[in-house]
């Protein structure tokens, strides 16, 4: 595993993590409807609801680190509980949008 053991990180450490490796994937994993109020510039948006039907399909490396969040942390840990399941080695929660100090996009 490429952090901690735990598949929970900081957000700072999300935001460092997308800094320093190009190939990281940050995803959102609410409704469309959330996303398209506000969300992190640059996230890919898969439903937790969906992770099971599309996620090999729109996530082909099991190995990239993926960065999940949600509005407050409950669906991302369970969609990294899902991808971890089908063999995501490193994927990882930094809780809710609610919690990112950094810059969001609305709209």
């Amino acid at each position: 595993m490429l952090f901690s053991k735990n598949a929970t990180i900081s957000p700072e450490e999300a935001h460092q993590i997308l800094d320093s490796r190009k190939d990281a994937v940050l995803l959102d994993v609410r409704t469309h409807e959330e996303y398209k109020k506000i969300h992190i510039d640059g996230a890919k948006l898969l439903p937790v609801d969906n992770i099971k039907q599309r996620a090999e399909a729109e996530l082909p490396d099991k190995n990239v680190p993926i960065l999940v969040y949600c509005q407050s942390g409950m669906r991302a840990g369970n969609a990294v509980k899902q991808l971890k399941q089908m063999g995501y080695t490193n994927a990882f929660s930094f809780g809710g949008i609610v919690n990112w100090p950094y810059q969001t996009v609305k709209g």
